[in-house]
């Protein structure tokens, strides 16, 4: 075995998942008597994800917003699972949407609006949403069965809640094809992904931002 010379360089720490590097970036961190939650967000990645939520149906909806959307993705949260899942969730979706807001940045040369029907086997769910500041979000469906895995299928409107009024976001989900819970939910992570990848994306005709009240 080689000796390891007295000066060689440390080995080079992992890098993160998502970088400054990478383009428009956010790094929020919310820390509460329930959860304990940091979030890493490029708008312009590649679609990497590095999830752990504790409930592994939420990481995996999660890792699919990452993928679907080009979003590189890193959520680490510490909550009080041992109550149930509520905190978790909808704290995630608090700090992911401040981590979006934060990202963004003025939304100058964006196209501001994204929408997408996205079909899963059966389910066919519309998303549309606007970057306007003005929280809204209209949420069309309701759960026959209580729980995905060890998600309770309440908190999939708690959590697009908590994401579309702290990223000040207009946000509709719609599932125009109803059937399995796991595709109907699977196929509302993919099209709000794929929406927002076209909200946040530039368009050279567009000075400034979109709004005939030159702000937003």
């Amino acid at each position: 075995m080689p000796a390891v010379k007295k000066n060689q360089a440390p080995a080079k720490a992992k890098k993160t998942v998502a970088s400054k590097a990478s383009g428009r970036y956010a790094e929020v961190s919310r820390k509460t008597g329930e959860t304990d939650i940091k979030v890493r967000l490029s708008i312009d990645g590649k679609g990497s994800g590095r999830i752990d939520t504790g409930i592994g149906f939420f990481d995996h909806m999660l890792s699919a917003f990452s993928k679907h959307g080009f979003f590189d993705l890193e959520c680490m949260v510490k909550g009080d699972l041992k109550v149930d899942g509520h905190h978790s969730v909808e704290d995630c979706g608090i700090v992911l949407g401040e981590a979006i807001k934060k990202a963004v940045g003025d939304k100058a040369g964006i196209s501001r609006y994204g929408y997408f029907i996205l079909p899963m086997d059966e389910v066919l769910v519309l998303c549309s949403l606007d970057l306007c500041d003005r929280p809204y979000l209209g949420f069309e469906y309701e759960y026959r069965v209580p729980m995905i895995g060890e998600l309770d299928t309440e908190l999939v409107r708690e959590f697009f809640y908590a994401v579309s009024y702290s990223a000040g976001m207009n946000l509709h989900l719609k599932v125009l094809s109803d059937g399995n819970a796991h595709h109907v939910t699977e196929a509302m992570f993919k099209a709000f992904a794929k929406a927002l990848d076209m909200a946040t994306s530039y368009d050279k005709r567009i000075s400034g931002v979109l709004s005939t009240k030159g702000a937003l």
